[in-house]
């Protein structure tokens, strides 16, 4: 592996972080979005899945005691 010193590694970086796309607004704020949709309804989901686990157990159980 090449050893630079910290003034071409600096160099290389501000290179390479030209060349990144950058989100601009509105891709910011849509991708924002469809991160808390779909944060809901997987929180709903899990909601959903441990109500129906619970009240399985519970009817169960109470079949035996």
């Amino acid at each position: 592996m090449a050893k630079t010193n910290p003034f071409q590694f600096m160099q290389q970086v501000r290179s390479e972080t030209a060349k990144v796309t950058w989100p601009n607004r509105r891709e910011v704020l849509l991708t924002t979005v469809m991160v808390f949709i779909m944060a809901t309804l997987t929180a709903v989901f899990f909601f959903l899945v441990d109500l129906v686990i619970r009240n399985g157990l519970s009817a169960l159980l109470s079949l035996f005691g």
